[in-house]
C-alpha cells in the first residue's frame, strides 16, 4: 500500500472523492440561491427545504407510481419548480421591495412549515432510494476503486454548474435577466415581462435545488432533515464566494468541499468548522467575498 505524507493512498483519495461529492452538492445548491439573490434580490432560506422536496419527489415517484431514477431526475425538478412558481407568485414576490431580513424571516418561516409537514407525515428516519443499475459498482482506477455513482454525480455537477452560468452570463437571456434587476421599468418598456421573468427564474433556482435533491437521494436516507444538514454549509459557501456571484458559487462549493475533506484525514476534529474558519477569514481580508463586488 503506498503513502502519501504518511497516509495511505486510497484513504486520501477516498476522502478527496467524498469532498468533491460533498462539493458537487455545494455548488449546486449555492448555484440556486446565487441565481435567486443575485438576479431577485431574495435570500432564500428555504433552499434546503426545496432540496429535500425534490429528494422526496423522486421517492414518492417510484415508492407509488413506479416511476425510476432517469425520468425522476427530469420530473422532480420540474414538479419541485412548478412549487417554486406557486410560492413566488403567492409569498415571494411581496418581498421585492422590502429589506433583506423580510425575505430571509419569511424563506425561514417557509422552511420550517415545509420540514414539519414532512417530517410529520414520514417521520425523521431515512428511506432508501436504490442506486440505478447503469450506475452500481465501482470503477478500479489503479490508486483507488471509484463508485460509478458517485462519479456521475461529480460529472453531472460540473456540466449543469457550468451550463447555468453559461446561459446567464453569455447569453441574450442571461443579459435580460440581469438589466431586469438593475432597471425593469427599462426592461419592459422593450417588451419583456420582466414579472414573468423574475417568477421563472425563482422557478429555475428552486428547480436546481430539487436536481439536486435526486441526485442526493441514493447517497443520503431520503429524509425531512436532509435539507437542514447542507443549508448552513451551503450560505457560508456563497458568503466566501461573493454574494450573487454565479461563478463564485461554483468554484466555492467544489473547493471547500476538497478542503472538507482533506481536513478529515489530517485534522478530523476540524472537519466539522473548517468552511466556517476559511469564511472567518475571507471575509476578514476580502468583506465581499472571493469573487463578490464591493458595494
Amino acid at each position: 500500500m503506498f503513502m502519501i505524507f504518511g497516509i495511505p493512498g486510497p484513504l486520501l483519495f477516498g476522502q478527496l472523492l467524498l469532498g468533491l461529492i460533498n462539493g458537487a452538492f455545494y455548488a449546486l445548491l449555492s448555484l440556486g440561491l446565487a441565481v435567486i439573490f443575485g438576479l431577485l434580490n431574495i435570500i432564500n432560506f428555504a433552499h434546503g427545504s426545496l432540496f429535500m422536496m425534490g429528494a422526496f419527489a423522486a421517492w414518492i415517484l417510484l415508492e407509488y407510481l413506479g416511476i425510476g431514477y432517469w425520468p425522476a431526475l427530469i420530473l422532480s425538478p420540474l414538479i419541485i419548480g412548478a412549487f417554486g412558481l406557486l410560492l413566488e407568485k403567492t409569498v415571494i414576490s411581496r418581498l421585492y421591495k422590502l429589506d433583506h431580513l423580510y425575505g430571509l424571516l419569511l424563506t425561514f418561516g417557509l422552511s420550517l412549515i415545509i420540514e414539519g409537514l414532512f417530517r410529520n407525515y414520514y417521520g425523521s428516519s431515512g428511506m432508501p432510494y436504490q442506486i440505478p443499475p447503469a450506475l452500481s459498482g465501482a470503477t478500479d482506477l489503479g490508486f483507488m476503486f471509484m463508485p460509478n455513482y458517485r462519479g456521475w454525480v461529480v460529472v453531472v455537477a460540473v456540466v449543469v454548474c457550468f451550463a447555468t452560468w453559461l446561459v446567464i452570463e453569455k447569453t441574450r437571456l442571461g443579459a435580460t435577466l440581469r438589466a431586469a434587476t438593475e432597471n425593469a421599468p427599462m426592461v419592459q418598456a422593450f417588451g419583456v415581462n420582466v414579472p414573468r421573468l423574475v417568477t421563472l427564474t425563482y422557478a429555475a433556482g428552486v428547480a436546481l435545488a430539487a436536481f439536486a435533491g435526486v441526485l442526493a437521494a441514493p447517497i443520503y436516507s431520503v429524509n425531512p432533515n436532509m435539507g437542514s444538514n447542507f443549508i448552513i454549509v451551503v450560505f457560508a459557501v456563497v458568503v466566501i464566494g461573493g454574494m450573487g456571484s454565479i461563478l463564485g458559487s461554483i468554484l466555492t462549493g467544489f473547493m471547500l468541499g476538497v478542503v472538507e475533506g482533506l481536513t478529515k484525514v489530517f485534522y478530523p476534529q476540524g472537519s466539522a468548522t473548517v468552511i466556517f474558519v476559511v469564511m472567518v477569514i475571507v471575509l476578514l481580508m476580502r468583506p465581499a467575498g472571493l469573487f463578490g463586488k464591493a458595494a
